[in-house]
């Protein structure tokens, strides 16, 4: 499976075709949604070969950038992450998995890395 480049603006937000628009880094950001509970667990980056691997696996497989690698959810931890489905936005730019997770998806151990929230007026976060 390879993908064909991105079409004009107007073109790529209305195409039924699968054209990922990759940074000029080859990425693009991966959501990992709890498939039934719809809680945001993840947020990681995808290459072509990240993509194409998860579309063709139904395992969550990213792009580690700073070891510069390939990585499938749950490879080491035992985490793994099952895609039920893969959304895309308009201009293709970003992925939404919808994912049934064992284990934690945050590398803390954690079911979400999304566990602090920002305090406004303290510029501080609190915890869980």
């Amino acid at each position: 499976m390879s993908f064909e480049p991105p079409l004009p603006k107007a073109e790529q937000d209305e195409t039924d075709e699968l054209r990922p628009k990759f940074n000029a880094d080859g990425l693009v950001a991966a959501i990992a949604q709890d498939a039934e509970t719809k809680e945001v667990l993840m947020l990681a980056w995808m290459n072509e070969e990240a993509l194409r691997t998860t579309l063709e696996t139904g395992r969550g497989t990213y792009w580690s950038r700073s070891r510069q690698s390939l990585w499938i959810k749950g490879e080491t931890s035992g985490h793994v992450q099952e895609v039920v489905s893969v959304q895309i936005d308009c201009d293709q730019d970003a992925v939404l998995l919808h994912v049934h997770q064992s284990g934690g998806a945050c590398h803390t151990g954690r079911k979400s890395c999304f566990y602090r929230t920002i305090d406004p007026e303290a510029v501080r976060l609190k915890g869980e």
